[in-house]
């Protein structure tokens, strides 16, 4: 029984991260995406610390494979595993799964809001330097990093939207989804 509840909170948590992934392919406000909700909801909701990085980040790098080379590929010569950038991005995205982690322990609603603003942070400011170090965008000055990051500010307010709205739809469907089916409250599990 115990293995079929696993299964089972594994399925509808990979469920949930995948439906978010692919919802960056919908038309959305620049920023506005699932990507903080995707990494905190791992995060919380799998068992295993090895899953919370690796499903939300295929899911994310599949998306990204969909973006790349379909919705913008007139900006791009040839197929794009990765794009400039990606370390930064990616590695954003393991501190905000690491951040939930911490975090996340016990999933409450202050807890998981303070969470997703937090991911808002993390991302801006890690993705940000990614984008002054490496696009050539700017010198590589303080200054230059101090325009990068105001050249950001209009872009955080829909990063903070959509991870609290994705952070937020994410845990409560899965919350709603445990009221009606109590094999997905199933305790995580430690790590081996």
């Amino acid at each position: 029984m115990k293995s079929k509840q696993v299964n089972l909170r594994f399925g509808a948590v990979s469920l949930l991260i995948v439906l978010a992934a692919m919802s960056r392919l919908a038309p959305h406000p620049p920023n506005f995406s699932p990507v903080g909700g995707m990494a905190l909801f791992g995060a919380a909701y799998y068992s295993r610390r090895c899953w919370a990085f690796a499903i939300p980040i295929l899911a994310m790098w599949v998306s990204d494979l969909a973006l790349n080379n379909i919705v913008y590929a007139q900006y791009f010569d040839g197929f794009v595993w990765f794009y400039s950038g990606a370390l930064f991005t990616y590695g954003a995205f393991a501190a905000v799964v690491l951040l939930g982690m911490l975090t996340l322990k016990k999933v409450r609603v202050g807890r998981v809001a303070a969470a997703a603003l937090g991911a808002s942070v993390v991302f801006f400011l890690v993705s940000n330097f990614g984008v002054w170090l490496a696009a050539g965008m700017y010198p590589h000055t303080p200054a230059g990093l101090a325009a990068c990051y105001a050249a950001g500010i209009p872009f955080f307010q829909n990063t903070i939207a959509g991870d609290l709205v994705y952070t937020a739809a994410m845990f409560g469907a899965f919350e709603w989804g445990a009221r009606k089916l109590p094999q997905l409250r199933l305790q995580k599990i430690s790590p081996k």
